[in-house]
C-alpha cells in the first residue's frame, strides 16, 4: 500500500507540475507566470525533477524571465527583497545541470551576478541563493569555456573574498578554487595575486596553529597554492607565508609521524623547493639541521621504496618519491654551495653519504625497469635525478653506474626517437606522475654525467659500443634546429643551449682520445658539415660566445681529423667557417692602460670579458688546433691574410709591455705564427715588415725567430 501511495503522490507532483508548465507556457501576465514559478521553483528546490521535465521547465520559460527576475529590485507584497533574484537563481541552477545550458552565453553572461552574490554580505535568507550559485559555478566550470571565463570574469577573487572571510559555503569556495588553479595556475596568479595571497595567509595560519589531523589535510590542500611565478619571496606577505610554512613543516617532521602523515607533509616541502629552491628555509642552525633532516627523511623514502621487490605497487608511492627526487636533487645543490652555504661541511659529508645510499637504490630499481614499462614518467623522474648525481659526483657508484650505462643509453635513444618533434618541449622540473603523454628529453639532463664519463676509458668504451656518440650527433643537431627555429634572433640562453654546450664537450673528449672513432663514423661528418654552417651565424650573434667557442674549438679539431673529407676541400662554408674561427680567435685579446705603469698592458676584449672563465680554455684549444689547421688546408694562409690578424696581432705585441703578456699566451701565439709562416711566404712577409724578428725576440718565441730566420 505504501508504494501505491509514494506511486500516486509522484503522479500527482508530476501532474501538478505538468499544469504548472501549461501555465507559464500560455500566462496572460506575470502575477500568473509568478505564481505557476512559485510552484516550479518548489518542485526544483525540492529536488523531485529529472533531466527531462527540467528540460521542459526551460523550454518552458527560456531564460527571459530569469534574467528579468535577477535584475528587478522591487519584491512582490510582504516578501524578502530577494525574492525575485533567488527564484531566477533557482532557475538557473537548475538549467545548469543539464551540461548544455551550462556553457550557454546566457548563464556565462551572469558570472558577474554570480560572484557579486558570494561578496556580498550573507544573511540568514540568502543561504539558498548562495548555494544556488556554486552550483551554477560549478556547473560552468565543468564545460569546456567554463574555466576560461571564471579566471577572465573575476570568480578567482570573489571566491577568495568567501574563503578568507568564512562565509557561507566557504568549503565550496575551496574546493572551486583549487579547480580553477588546477586548470589555469598561472592566469589566475597573474590576475588575482593579492587575493590568492590572502586564501594561502590564511591557510598558512591554519597550518602553524591547528595540532589535529587538519594540519596533515593541510599538507594536501597546500601545494596547489603555492605558485611558481610570481614567487613567493618577493613580496612581505608571501615571505610570511614561507616561515609559517617552514616552522609548520619543521613541527610536523621533527615528530613521530605515520607513513600517512609523513608522505603529505615530504610532498609540500617538494612544493616548496620547486618554487622557491631553499629559499624559504632560513640559514643559521637551526635551518642546517632542518634543511639535512628534509634530506635525510627523502633518502630513507626512497631507499625503503626502491628496494622492494615490487617496489611501486602501493598507489600512490610514485608521487611521494618523486617528490623525494626534487628535495635529493636540493641537497646536491645545497652540497656543492660555497657562497653562504646553509650546510657545514660536516653536514655536507654525512648527506653525500647518505645520498650515495639512496642513488644505489634508484640504480637498483633502474636495471630492473621492463621494456613495456619505458614509458612510465616515474622512470623519466628516476633517471632525471641519477643524471643531476652523475653530473657532480662520479667517483661513487662508478662500478653500478658503468653496468647501467646501456640501460640510460637504450632509454634516452628511445625517448628521442619517439619524441623528436617534442623534445624540445620544456620540462616541468617536477614531472607530474600522471601520463602527460608527452615524450620527455632524457638526454639533456644525462648529458653532463656524460660529459665526465667519456674522459675515462672503461666508460667511455661502453658508450661507444651502445651507439651513444651517433646518438649524440643527432641529438646535437636536432638541438640546433631548435634553437635557430625561433623567430628573430637566437633566444637568450636556454635549456638547448646548454645542452649543445655540454654535447660539444663530449665530442671534443672524444675527439682527444677516439680520434678513430670520428673518422670511421659517418654521422661525425653530418656533423661536421654543421659545425662549418653554424658558426658564421652564430658568432655575429650577441650573448651567445660560449657556444660559439664550443663550435669553433670543436669544428677546428675535427677539420685536423676529417682534413681529407669532401666538405672541408676549400668549400664554401670551410671557408665561411674559418673565417668566423678566425675572427673568433683574433678578436679575443686587446690593450688598455696598465695600471702598474704609464704603458700598455694586453687585456681581454670587453666583448669576451664576461664569458672569459667559460671560454679561456676553449681559446687556447682552438689556438692549437688552428695551428694544427694551417699545415693541411693550403688554402688557409690566405683566410689569415684577408682577415689582417697578423697586422692586428703585430701591432698588439708591438704595443703592450712584454712583462703584461703571459706564458700561455705567448706560446699560444707563437704556435699559430710559426706553422704561417712555414706554410706561406707570404704571411712571413707580412710578419718581417710588422717588425716581427724584433718582438719575437722581445717575448722570447725562439721557434718563430728561427723560423723568420731562415731563408
Amino acid at each position: 500500500p505504501t508504494y501505491q501511495a509514494m506511486a500516486s503522490d509522484a503522479g500527482d507532483r508530476n501532474s501538478t507540475l505538468k499544469r504548472c508548465l501549461g501555465v507559464l507556457r500560455d500566462a496572460r501576465d506575470d502575477s500568473e507566470q509568478f505564481a505557476a514559478l512559485l510552484l516550479v521553483t518548489k518542485a526544483v528546490r525540492a529536488g523531485e525533477v529529472d533531466a527531462k521535465t527540467r528540460r521542459q521547465i526551460f523550454d518552458a520559460i527560456g531564460f527571459t524571465f530569469p534574467n528579468r527576475l535577477l535584475t528587478s529590485r522591487q519584491p512582490p507584497a510582504g516578501c524578502p527583497e530577494h525574492t525575485f533574484r533567488a527564484l531566477g537563481l533557482t532557475l538557473l541552477a537548475c538549467f545548469c545541470t543539464d551540461p548544455e545550458l551550462a556553457g550557454h552565453s546566457q548563464i556565462l553572461n551572469k558570472i558577474p551576478t554570480f560572484n557579486d552574490i558570494l561578496v556580498s554580505s550573507c544573511n540568514p535568507d540568502s543561504t539558498s541563493m548562495i548555494d544556488d550559485v556554486y552550483q551554477c559555478l560549478s556547473a560552468v566550470m565543468a564545460t569546456s569555456r567554463g574555466p576560461r571565463e571564471l579566471v577572465t570574469k573575476g570568480t578567482v577573487s570573489a571566491l577568495c573574498q568567501a574563503y578568507v572571510n568564512c562565509s557561507y559555503g566557504s568549503d565550496r569556495a575551496l574546493t572551486l578554487l583549487l579547480g580553477l588553479l588546477a586548470i589555469a595556475e598561472a592566469k589566475c596568479w597573474q590576475r588575482d595575486a593579492p587575493h590568492l595571497l590572502a586564501v594561502l595567509s590564511k591557510l598558512t595560519n591554519d597550518f602553524l596553529k591547528t595540532e589535529d589531523m587538519t594540519k596533515f589535510e593541510l599538507c594536501e590542500v597546500l601545494p596547489h597554492f603555492i605558485p611558481l611565478s610570481p614567487p613567493l619571496t618577493q613580496d612581505s606577505q608571501g615571505c610570511e607565508c614561507l616561515h609559517r610554512l617552514y616552522k609548520g613543516l619543521t613541527n610536523i617532521l621533527g615528530s613521530k609521524l605515520s607513513q600517512s602523515q609523513r608522505d603529505p607533509a615530504l610532498k609540500l616541502a617538494a612544493c616548496l623547493v620547486q618554487a622557491c629552491g631553499s629559499e624559504w628555509i632560513p640559514a643559521g642552525n637551526a635551518g642546517s639541521k632542518f634543511l639535512a633532516l628534509l634530506v635525510n627523511l627523502a633518502c630513507v623514502e626512497v631507499r625503503l621504496t626502491l628496494e622492494e621487490p615490487d617496489p611501486l605497487e602501493v598507489e600512490g608511492k610514485k608521487e611521494v618519491v618523486t617528490a623525494c627526487y626534487v628535495l635529493i636533487e636540493m641537497g646536491i645543490q645545497e652540497c656543492l654551495r660555497e657562497e653562504k652555504p646553509l650546510l657545514e661541511e660536516v653536514q655536507k659529508m654525512q648527506l653525500v653519504r647518505i645520498m650515495e645510499e639512496a642513488f644505489g637504490a634508484v640504480i637498483f630499481y633502474l636495471r630492473q625497469v621492463k621494456q613495456e614499462e619505458l614509458q612510465d614518467p616515474f622512470i623519466f623522474a628516476s633517471v632525471r635525478i641519477l643524471g643531476a648525481w652523475m653530473a657532480e659526483e662520479t667517483s661513487s657508484l662508478k662500478q653500478e653506474i658503468c653496468e647501467l650505462l646501456p640501460f640510460l643509453v637504450h632509454y634516452a635513444k628511445k625517448l628521442f626517437k619517439e619524441g623528436s618533434p617534442a623534445a624540445s618541449l620544456p620540462q616541468p622540473e617536477l614531472v607530474s606522475t600522471e601520463g602527460s603523454g608527452l615524450p620527455q628529453d632524457a638526454l639533456r639532463f644525462l648529458l653532463p654525467g656524460f660529459c665526465h664519463l667519456t674522459a675515462e676509458d672503461r666508460p667511455r668504451d661502453i658508450l661507444i659500443s651502445e651507439g651513444a656518440p651517433a646518438l649524440l650527433c643527432e641529438y646535437f643537431l636536432h638541438q640546433w634546429e631548435v634553437l635557430t627555429s625561433e623567430p628573430g634572433s637566437l633566444t637568450p640562453l636556454t635549456s638547448t643551449e646548454m645542452s649543445l654546450q655540454t654535447a660539444c664537450g663530449i665530442f671534443l673528449n672524444l675527439v682527444v682520445t677516439a680520434p678513430d672513432l670520428i673518422r670511421r663514423d659517418k654521422t661525425f661528418s653530418s656533423l661536421m658539415d654543421m659545425l662549418l654552417k653554424s658558426l658564421p651565424l652564430l658568432l655575429p650573434q650577441k650573448d651567445h660566445l660560449v657556444l660559439a667557442a664550443n663550435i669553433a674549438t670543436l669544428g677546428l679539431m675535427m677539420a685536423r681529423i676529417l682534413a681529407s673529407s669532401a666538405v672541408l676541400q676549400g668549400t664554401q662554408s670551410a671557408q665561411e667557417f674559418f673565417g668566423a674561427a678566425i675572427r673568433f680567435l683574433s678578436q679575443a685579446h686587446t690593450t688598455q692602460a696598465d695600471p702598474g705603469s704609464d704603458g700598455l698592458a694586453v687585456a681581454v676584449s670587453p666583448a669576451y670579458a664576461s664569458a672569459w672563465a667559460d671560454v679561456r680554455e676553449l681559446w687556447f684549444l682552438g689556438m692549437q688546433a688552428l695551428a694544427g689547421c694551417v699545415p693541411l688546408f693550403p688554402w688557409l694562409p690566405q683566410a689569415v691574410l684577408q682577415a689582417r690578424w697578423l697586422e692586428g696581432l703585430s701591432e698588439l705585441l708591438a704595443r703592450v709591455a712584454p712583462a703584461s703578456v703571459d706564458f700561455e699566451l705567448i706560446a699560444a701565439f707563437q704556435g699559430v705564427l710559426v706553422e704561417l709562416a712555414r706554410a706561406s711566404k707570404l704571411c712571413r712577409d707580412v710578419i718581417l715588415s710588422h717588425h716581427g724578428g724584433e718582438w719575437a725576440n722581445l717575448y722570447g718565441m725562439a721557434a718563430l725567430e728561427q723560423c723568420l730566420s731562415e731563408q
